[in-house]
């Protein structure tokens, strides 16, 4: 584009055909359009493709020394290299969608007779309509109480946001799993909150580690996640779910339960939320569509005590008013359509294919002393390298081949998880995955084999 070759103004081929002719993935070629877009090469238009951007006139230079005014940025988790396979996001696959539903239905909502109301403004609580449907499908499978109301946000990263900005408020501390979601510790340490982890194994949190965690640093917030945790695929057992509530309610603690990957258990019995275990309304629940249907619209909820959801309601004003209406209206309609259980349904069945894609493959290509979780749904896997492997270095390895995941040390706020890293195969297909985890596993192999490779000392004549 520099050297002019390709003038300002000209169209560029869709990734799909681009992909197709280069021999790349079209995720590749998406990932490129996306660097070139953001750098300003590139102008993109919704309906018609990519363009050339049109060269402007230099921009004068500013006066501010922009570096040293605006805050540092924490870490980010995503690698500005393009690669073909990752397993760094933890989404669903948009090869699943259903599309032509979608399309459908949101032609009915916008032709419908209530469209005007919902382009106009709404109320912080969200879509009227979606919240009472919400409601009463947690009052159903007790999620949910007569004495609780419901929030909608932006995805559950606005609702843990809301969360940290009303408990913590640059003091307090609060208790997370260790390794937990990434963002999640970005939006607590934002917030200014301490931190305090607790371990996770096979069945979840440590539950005596959570006591004496209570017990030592007097936290009155607990953040978990139950269910397919993120990001070692983990679930809290029964026994212990009935734990956590017993000592939340010993410590008179918050419980905040974020409960977004429940709904996609591919085998093994269902187990009750920790809110429907929990008689004293000390739990707050967060949920989302992101994870069963369509990300990109950013649609999740929060049910809690109504003295909670007012004050959540305070903060969601202030903070973008509410939340887009109109992605709420299609959503309850794709709900109540029977669409999104249909879709449930094939999104289980496909979610299964990958999960035990994913497990056989880390079986028959990680090398001999890899450890890795085997959960019964979700979208993630965690695996533990054997010494003296290093996530970071195997990760700089697998990139130039290709793939990339996430390391361990994004998920904690202290030292450690070297050796670990995050599998997220959600959003790829079977092949996919195997190829991934094939690459994966013999440069890890390959690694180790160097690593603890024995070194031949020839005997040196001495020096006089």
């Amino acid at each position: 584009m520099e050297q002019g070759a390709i003038e300002s103004g000209d169209r560029l081929p869709a990734t799909r055909e681009l992909a197709g002719r280069l021999g790349l993935n079209r995720t590749t070629v998406s990932a490129a359009y996306a660097v070139l877009e953001q750098s300003g090469f590139l102008e993109g238009y919704v309906g018609r493709g990519s363009f050339v951007a049109k060269r402007h006139p230099a921009m004068r230079q500013s006066a501010l020394d922009w570096d040293s005014i605006l805050p540092h940025l924490s870490q980010s988790p995503v690698s500005g290299q393009a690669v073909d396979i990752s397993f760094a996001s933890s989404r669903p696959c948009e090869e699943g969608f259903p599309l032509g539903e979608f399309r459908r239905l949101a032609k009915e909502v916008i032709d419908g007779t209530e469209v005007a109301d919902i382009l106009q403004l709404g109320s912080p609580y969200g879509y009227a309509p979606l919240r009472r449907h919400l409601l009463k499908e947690a009052l159903e499978d007790g999620s949910a109480t007569l004495a609780d109301d419901l929030i909608i946000t932006n995805g559950c990263q606005q609702g843990l946001d809301l969360i940290a900005r009303l408990f913590i408020a640059g003091k307090g501390t609060v208790i997370v799993e260790d390794p937990t979601y990434h963002g999640l510790l970005r939006v607590f340490s934002r917030a200014k909150a301490s931190m305090i982890g607790v371990p996770i194994d096979a069945d979840g949190v440590d539950t005596d580690s959570l006591e004496r965690a209570m017990e030592e640093h007097g936290s009155r917030l607990v953040v978990l996640t139950p269910s397919f945790q993120n990001p070692t695929g983990a679930t809290l057992s029964l026994e212990r779910r009935k734990r956590v509530i017993q000592i939340a309610q010993r410590y008179r603690a918050v419980v905040v339960e974020n409960d977004v990957y429940s709904s996609l258990r591919y085998r093994g019995p269902n187990l009750p939320t920790l809110k429907a275990l929990d008689e004293n309304g000390q739990t707050i629940l967060l949920r989302s569509y992101s994870k069963v249907s369509f990300p990109g619209l950013r649609v999740g909820w929060i049910i809690a005590p109504r003295a909670v959801v007012a004050r959540l309601s305070e903060s969601k004003h202030t903070c973008d008013l509410h939340s887009d209406q109109l992605s709420q209206a299609i959503l309850l309609r794709f709900a109540e359509s029977g669409e999104l259980q249909r879709h449930l349904e094939r999104t289980r069945r496909a979610g299964l294919a990958r999960l035990e894609a994913a497990i056989d493959a880390c079986t028959r290509f990680l090398p001999k002393g890899t450890r890795f979780a085997q959960p019964d749904g979700g979208m993630n896997l965690w695996m533990e390298l054997p010494a003296p492997l290093v996530a970071e270095r195997l990760l700089t390895l697998v990139e130039e081949k290709g793939v990339s995941f996430l390391p361990g040390n994004y998920f904690s706020e202290k030292s450690g998880h070297e050796r670990g890293l995050r599998i997220s195969f959600g959003g790829l297909n079977v092949e996919q995955i195997r190829t991934g985890l094939k690459i994966i596993g013999e440069i890890a192999t390959e690694e180790l084999a160097a690593t603890t490779r024995p070194v031949a000392f020839e005997p040196a004549a001495a020096l006089v």
